[in-house]
């Protein structure tokens, strides 16, 4: 098999998203031995390679093809593509690495709203997303363009306030920094090329991010199964969760008896087995979904 014909991933070697991503990936079906010094790592479960990089690399080598996926930072993907006539595109958001990038400025400030911005110096890491969305509320204030410690921007004097991510807000508070407006809710996601992969690299890629989809989604759903008299079933089906996928099947040799599954969304409590059992369910069970393809 070509090197190319092989599916190409790019994550983050190593910070907060880096295990997460690995994780993930293993959930798919996919395995890779990590070392300390690698950088490209094969996966023999399925031909797909995974390049170990800065998150800061990731939107570019989407952009320029050498990968066909990435896993990283909204923030990231964001801030590389504004402006871009083809940018990468998100696919998925991946539920994990929530925070948000966040406008703050030091608690003596007299500043509570978005015009209260107005003529300051905000110091940022991420200038053309701050650039825009000042840019977006008519606001004229200085974007200073910083690649690390922007927290303590203020307490140097060159800047008034700060564009930074934010998670719990220990760092802002131990900086003396309170938080005025929020300019992106970020969280880790699974970005693409503007344009898709054909052939082998294709056919993988779909089959991935089906794979992806159970990997993802099912750990918040529950598959019922029950009994009940087919006269119950409307009662039954009107207790379920709101876009619940059911079946239906006839019970062999009980003539009137039906077996019924629900693919339920969310957990079901314990009130709410009780009130479908009051409905007229018998032998319920609750399963978990591990994995599921539609």
């Amino acid at each position: 098999m070509k090197a190319r014909d092989r599916l190409r991933i790019a994550v983050q070697k190593s910070g907060r998203l880096s295990d997460p991503a690995f994780d993930l990936l293993e959930r798919c079906g996919l395995s890779f031995e990590r070392g300390s010094d690698r950088l490209f790592c094969f996966s023999e479960s399925e031909p797909v390679d995974l390049l170990l990089v800065r998150d800061d690399d990731i939107p570019a080598l989407l952009a320029q093809g050498a990968c066909d996926l990435g896993i990283v930072g909204r923030n990231k993907l964001n801030e590389f593509s504004s402006g871009m006539i083809e940018p990468p595109r998100e696919l998925r958001a991946l539920g994990f690495g929530a925070c948000r990038l966040a406008i703050a400025v030091p608690r003596e400030l007299d500043c509570d709203d978005v015009q209260a911005l107005q003529d300051l110096r905000i110091a940022t890491s991420h200038p053309k997303l701050l650039a825009r969305w000042l840019e977006e509320r008519e606001v004229s204030a200085t974007v200073v363009t910083l690649s690390g410690s922007v927290e303590i921007a203020p307490r140097l004097g060159t800047a008034d306030a700060v564009c930074d991510l934010v998670q719990s807000g220990a760092t802002l508070a131990a900086n003396r920094l309170r938080e005025v407006e929020t300019v992106l809710q970020s969280t880790a996601v699974l970005a693409a090329p503007a344009i898709v992969p054909e052939g082998a690299r294709g056919e993988l890629l779909a089959l991935l991010l089906a794979r992806l989809d159970s990997a993802t989604h099912p750990r918040a759903a529950r598959l019922l199964m029950l009994r009940s008299a087919r006269d119950c079933l409307n009662s039954i089906l009107r207790l379920l969760p709101p876009a619940s996928r059911t079946s239906v099947l006839d019970v062999v040799g009980q003539p009137g008896q039906v077996m019924l599954q629900a693919w339920c969304a969310g957990d079901l409590g314990w009130r709410k087995l009780e009130e479908i059992k009051r409905a007229g369910a018998r032998e319920l069970f609750v399963l978990p979904v591990e994995k599921a393809l539609a």
